[in-house]
This record gives C-alpha cells, sequence and structure tokens, in this order.
C-alpha cells in the first residue's frame, strides 16, 4: 500500500517540556536548545518530516521563540521555502479567544485556522524532547492499516524511575490497542512509554479540539487518551530505531556523551535521511601545535591549542594552551582560558571560563554554565 505524504500535515511543538530542563530554556525553547556540536533538537523531527515526503509543516511555539525563530529562518535548508505548504510558524496568539496555552489542546485550539485550511488528511504531532531520525511513512501505513483512531509511536524496556515519571505509560493488549493510560506514574522497570509522536486523521482531531474547548479541557494526554481510552481506537505503534530522550540536564548531557560512539553516530545520521540544520559558513577549525584532542566531536570554527577528550565541541570554541577539557559539553563562542580545567561541564553559550578555573562535576549531576557567564 502506498501513502501519499503529501497528504500528511506535521505539527511540531517547540515549548513542550521546558520544564524538564528549565536552566537551559529561560531564554530559548526546548525546540532551540543545542545539541550535538551543529544542530538544535528541533533539526531531528523537522528533518525527519521532510525526509518522510511531508511538505506541509506548522511548528507551534509558546514563549522565547526568537532564537528558534533566528534558526529556522526561511526554512531553506529544510527544502520548505515554498509559496503552496512549507514551514509556518504558529504563535500562541493564533485565535482572538485564546492566551498562552496550558496543554497540547488549547495550543491546537489556538492554531485550528492553520489545520483546517491545510490540504491534507491526516497529522502527525511531534515534541522536540527526542533524538531520532524517524521515518514516519511506515508509522503512517500502521495507522491506516490498523484503522485506528490514533496511533501513538511507544517504546518497550526497562527505563530509569525518572524517565517514566516524565512520561505517559500504556498498558497494551497483544493486538496494540491501547488498554489503560498513565500520567506520570510513580513505577519502575520494564513498561511501554510514549514517545509523543501521534498520528491521527484531521477530521477526527478537529472534532476532539472542538469538543475539549466546549469543556474548558486542555490536556491532551490526559483529556482525550486517558479520558477516551474505552471510546477511541488508540493504537501504539513500537519503535525499534535509536533514540535519545531529553527528560533533565543527565540525559541531556548523556544523550550527546552517545553520539561520540561511531557506532550511535552511524544509526542517527543515515546518509540516505540526513538531518538538516542551519548553515554556518565558518573556517575550518584549527588545532595548535601542543593541542591533544581525542575521542571527541569538534565542530567547525574551533581553535584549540589544549586538551580536550570525550568532549562535544560545538562550533567557534576557543581552548587556549593549557587548558584541559574532558567529558564536556561547550556551546558555541565558549572561551576556556590558560590552564583552565573543566571535567563534566556544560557550558552555554557565550561563556567564557577564566585562567586556572577549574569545575568538576559527575555523569549524573554535570556542571552549567549558563548563557553568558564569566567564571
Amino acid at each position: 500500500m502506498e501513502i501519499n505524504m503529501g497528504r500528511v500535515l506535521g505539527l511540531i511543538f517547540a515549548n513542550m517540556h521546558d520544564n524538564t530542563i528549565s536552566e537551559m530554556t529561560k531564554a530559548r525553547t526546548m525546540g532551540s536548545m543545542l545539541f550535538g556540536g551543529r544542530y538544535r533538537l528541533i533539526d531531528f523531527a523537522l528533518s525527519s518530516m521532510v525526509n518522510s515526503g511531508i511538505s506541509d509543516v506548522g511548528v507551534i511555539t509558546k514563549a522565547n521563540y526568537q532564537s528558534l525563530l533566528d534558526h529556522l529562518g526561511s526554512a531553506r535548508e529544510w527544502d520548505l521555502s515554498r509559496k503552496k505548504g512549507g514551514l509556518h510558524i504558529l504563535p500562541p496568539f493564533g485565535h482572538v479567544q485564546t492566551g498562552l496555552y496550558r496543554g497540547r489542546i488549547e495550543a491546537l485550539y489556538g492554531a485550528t485556522s492553520f489545520i483546517q485550511n491545510s490540504l491534507t488528511d491526516y497529522v502527525i504531532m511531534s515534541d522536540c524532547d527526542m533524538i531520532s531520525n524517524f521515518d514516519f511513512r511506515p508509522f503512517v501505513k500502521a495507522h491506516i492499516k490498523s484503522g485506528a483512531a490514533i496511533t501513538v509511536a511507544t517504546s518497550t524496556q526497562s527505563f530509569p524511575p525518572e524517565l517514566i515519571h516524565e512520561s505517559n505509560v500504556f498498558a497494551v493488549d497483544e493486538n496494540g490497542r491501547v488498554k489503560d493510560v498513565l500520567i506520570s506514574p510513580e513505577v519502575s522497570g520494564s513498561c511501554t512509554i510514549s514517545l509523543n509522536v501521534y498520528v491521527m486523521q484531521k477530521d477526527l482531531l478537529m472534532d476532539l479540539i472542538q469538543d475539549c474547548n466546549a469543556r474548558s479541557q486542555f490536556s491532551f494526554e490526559r483529556d482525550i487518551l486517558q479520558a477516551k481510552v474505552r471510546e477511541l481506537d488508540i493504537r501504539a505503534y513500537e519503535y525499534k530505531q535509536y533514540y535519545s530522550k531529553i527528560y533533565s540536564m543527565a540525559s541531556y548531557f548523556r544523550a550527546n556523551m552517545e553520539l561520540i560512539e561511531p557506532e550511535n553516530a552511524k544509526l542517527l545520521f543515515l546518509p540516505k535521511r540526513p538531518i538538516y540544520t542551519k548553515v554556518s559558513d565558518n573556517a575550518p577549525s584549527k588545532y595548535g601545535l601542543d593541542s591533544d584532542v581525542r575521542h571527541s566531536l569538534v565542530a567547525d570554527g574551533c581553535v584549540i591549542d589544549g586538551v580536550v577528550e570525550n568532549s562535544v565541541i560545538f562550533r567557534g570554541v576557543k581552548i587556549a594552551k593549557g587548558a584541559v577539557v574532558k567529558n564536556c559539553i561547550l556551546m558555541q563562542g565558549t572561551n576556556v582560558g590558560t590552564g583552565a580545567e573543566l571535567c563534566c561541564t556544560i557550558t552555554d553559550k557565550n561563556v567564557k571560563i577564566s585562567d586556572g578555573r577549574v569545575l568538576t562535576g559527575t555523569d549524573g549531576y554535570p556542571v552549567y554554565v549558563a548563557k553568558g557567564a564569566v567564571v
């Protein structure tokens, strides 16, 4: 069965889960958080949609989205700068009767005119808290074949309790139908969690939005998935490819560190399904005669004269002679002074680490230095 992905609308929620890493999202959305040396989190959901043949995408924002607008620009890098369809930024005040939304339903209600005017039959909704290269074509195909009302991407394995607490947990029968929904439960061990990726018919979505709005309901998970689990045919689609979930500062640190391993990078960055991002025309990185760089990701435009080991270095970072950087994530514009020592540290953009400073964290509790700070 061939699926016309041109009849599928993509919706990306840029601000969902901002509270999970509040330190890093004070001045930006979850979608515009930097990742992997040169990317933003929204790049993965957006590139997955484009690579799957979806050419009509709306990005629903809420607050602090200036950096997101700067990053997306005209959407030329994703081939979404078009006269028909393309990329649309949907601000929080999309409807005269709405304000800042409290949940996914109110966010969708603010975008009702955009959704209704879209010449599509199905809608895929995705958040920006998952690092993956998701092929949506088999996902949509499985949804249509099952005849389900809603299909949700899931993963079943043993998860840390803190991840489960930040997730929706499903009870799924042998046919893949969701029988029960738990929201942020206090459980541990093996379970089936939601990856916050959904597909359904556009007409059904509009009916659910209007019904929930009339009842002053705003939570998609609580007021639709949980409340209507016996009324609607909700199916689970087991996602078996590589992914990472961002649900805390430690998980963000681990997800970046995983990319240093070549086998993980090969599973995420596929030759036929590239991850697109905003192009930055920087010069190649420069390595001094006394530099020593091992087992690290280094973006372009860097000047490295010190020691770097097992770290992710973003564009334009400068590491002076005598500095030692191990197990760190240094975002663009970071300047590490002479003799400084950093271990398990995350620096935001344009941070300056003065000469001789020592910062040491752990894998579970990395030290975080805020944007523009001077240490």
